[in-house]
């Protein structure tokens, strides 16, 4: 028996197997016409008619080489292909009788009964051999008893695709015992001989039942109850396997190895912004747009929803030179129609972006380069005044003297009352920014918002690699929250507060609520399959130089107005004076040649009076 299915059946056994095969369906066939009784022209007749069948079907096998196939992977199409075969042996039996009528005086040698029913015992006894030894080989390979339990949540057509793709591969080692599904029609029936059960049962199923994986195969499921379904099964140590969207099958079919693991963007995933595309198109188009850091998180997602809309050019600056690199190759693959022009430039290099612009002269700038990691820039003052606020000083005088019609600065919510040199270098950059909106036609905007997931220095890429490794992960303070949003959607809103900003404005985003640090941690471990305090630890490693436990998105002395979109708000900020302003700044910029740290700080302190240090060397300059 081992050796039948580590071996390929023989072509000629096959071939002879169909035959007998053949041979039963006539035998079979005439039993049923005759109601198990035949009559004796009938058995004249037999021999005859079983040569002609036989001798058509040994033609059309040899023809089509229906038995050169290899029968333990028969697929669907070689169903197909059976009964087109069977179909055209058929056919020449009805010439044969066309034959016979003509030339024999009006007789049929074959009723046309048995020519019918021969066809459909044929194809169906061709197909149900081939499909009994491919289930006798899948079984051998994976038994039953030896197959994790699997769930599905979702008993449409892409729940009953992913079961398909379960039992189509042997490798899988898995079985689906259950679908579950929110609409009340499907309950209590069957799919694919599965049951249906209400999706309020799933915790009640998953604690009676050893379950290994839950499919999540809805392709339109709201990130709300995404994020409930998964909740339930991390509270019962089941896994989760998500199926991807249908456009990123392959061949339009789905493969098994592309069921991925849940991530936990997924539990942080919100409704889908939708653009005002129609007003965008309009801003957008004929226009030269000029994006800074662009082959950061932010910066290159931004490239990569501007390129779909309308525009002249997208320039885009980085001084990263193997990332500006990597993404002049992605970029020119998927956008065959884009314009776009990469600068391998510094933006503290003001006669070199005085010539960028002078050249390119941009209709609209998205200023997002900036250094922004808290401890680093912490221990470097100078390279944040140099970056954050002289380089974005350098970028928006050039967009006044050029005439740039828009100016929109991605900021932080670290500006917000900072407790660092980076917070309090953007909200610098903001007042700077702010103090020029009258001073040309352009058209100034800030937007503000939290940490974005996935993004260069972002906790989860450090949780993903410490849990990789076996841990342990390590977690500033126990109590430490930060707000999150995916970098599609904080771009989707710097895109759609760009595009409705007058000037002037700080636009903050609605960033959900605030998520504790260690619970992040904590269901990363479980989605990665583990257990905490087991097969890994959490570690305190208290806070860093200038790390808030609680970030704002607000300062103590503004508030919000509503706009249009109910997740974008506008900052009621405090106005300055832009001489003043404008003095300071130079004044700080002027201190970075003595590189002394100690004065930059505090003169950043003296323009900034709500900055007070935390948890660094700095704070003895607030006493």
């Amino acid at each position: 028996m081992i050796s039948i299915f580590r071996n390929n059946t023989p072509s000629w056994l096959i071939f002879i197997i169909d035959l007998v095969i053949c041979l039963f369906s006539v035998l079979m066939a005439y039993l049923l016409r005759f109601n198990f009784s035949l009559h004796s022209i009938a058995k004249e007749d037999l021999p005859i008619v079983l040569v002609i069948i036989l001798f058509v079907r040994i033609i059309t096998f040899i023809i089509s080489k229906s038995y050169t196939g290899i029968i333990r992977y028969t697929s669907s199409d070689d169903a197909i292909r059976i009964f087109l075969i069977n179909l055209a042996g058929s056919f020449v039996f009805f010439l044969v009788n066309g034959f016979t009528w003509y030339f024999q005086g009006r007789i049929f040698i074959i009723p046309w009964s048995i020519v019918i029913i021969d066809f459909l015992l044929t194809t169906f006894a061709m197909m149900g051999f081939r499909m009994l030894v491919k289930m006798a080989y899948m079984e051998y390979l994976n038994p039953t008893k030896d197959k994790s339990n699997v769930i599905i949540f979702g008993a449409g057509e892409a729940g009953v695709i992913a079961k398909r793709t379960l039992d189509r591969d042997a490798g899988s080692k898995y079985k689906a015992i259950a679908f579950f599904d929110d609409d009340e029609k499907k309950v209590g029936r069957k799919l694919e001989n599965i049951p249906i059960y209400r999706s309020d049962k799933i915790s009640e199923f998953l604690s009676t039942n050893t379950i290994a994986h839950m499919i999540i195969a809805v392709q339109k499921i709201a990130p709300i109850r995404k994020q409930q379904i998964i909740e339930l099964c991390l509270n019962n140590n089941t896994k989760i396997l998500t199926i991807p969207p249908v456009s990123k099958w392959i061949n339009g079919e789905l493969s098994f190895k592309q069921i991925k693991k849940v991530k936990i963007d997924d539990l942080l995933e919100r409704e889908v912004i939708e653009l005002d595309k129609h007003k965008l198109s309009i801003d957008l188009a004929d226009k030269t747009i000029l994006i800074t850091g662009a082959c950061g998180s932010i910066g290159s997602e931004m490239v990569r929803q501007l390129a779909e809309f309308p525009h002249k050019k997208i320039v885009i600056i980085d001084q990263a030179e193997s990332a500006l690199y990597n993404l002049e190759v992605e970029l020119n693959e998927t956008f065959t129609s884009a314009k776009f022009e990469f600068i391998l430039a510094d933006i503290q290099n003001a006669a070199r972006m005085r010539r960028i612009f002078e050249y390119f002269k941009p209709d609209i700038v998205y200023h997002a380069a900036a250094y922004k990691h808290v401890p680093v820039m912490e221990e470097n003052p100078y390279e944040a005044i140099s970056t954050n606020i002289n380089g974005t000083k350098t970028i928006a005088d050039l967009s006044v003297a050029n005439n740039v019609e828009k100016f929109v600065m991605v900021s932080t919510d670290k500006a917000v009352n900072p407790t660092n040199v980076m917070g309090a270098s953007k909200r610098i950059a903001e007042m700077y920014v702010q103090s020029l909106n009258k001073k040309g036609v352009t058209k100034f905007i800030t937007t503000r918002f939290g940490n974005v997931l996935g993004s260069n220095g972002s906790v989860i890429p450090l949780f993903n690699d410490q849990i990789t490794k076996g841990g342990p992960v390590t977690i500033t303070h126990p109590d430490i929250t930060r707000y999150f949003m995916t970098i599609p959607e904080a771009c989707h809103l710097v895109l759609e507060a760009g595009s409705m900003g007058k000037g002037g404005e700080i636009y903050i985003f609605d960033m959900g609520e605030s998520i504790k640090i260690v619970d992040l941690a904590k269901k990363m471990i479980l989605l990665s399959g583990l257990t905490l305090g087991k097969d890994i630890q959490i570690v305190y490693t208290g806070l860093r130089p200038g790390e808030k436990l609680y970030e704002e998105l607000l300062n103590n002395k503004e508030n919000t107005l509503p706009t249009h979109h109910p997740k974008i708000m506008i900052a009621k900020v405090q106005e300055y004076d832009p001489i003043e302003i404008a003095n300071s700044v130079e004044s700080l910029i002027n201190l970075l040649s003595d590189q002394d740290n100690n004065m930059l700080v505090k003169k950043m302190k003296e323009i900034v009076p709500e900055y007070v240090s935390q948890n660094s060397v700095y704070e003895k300059l607030d006493i």
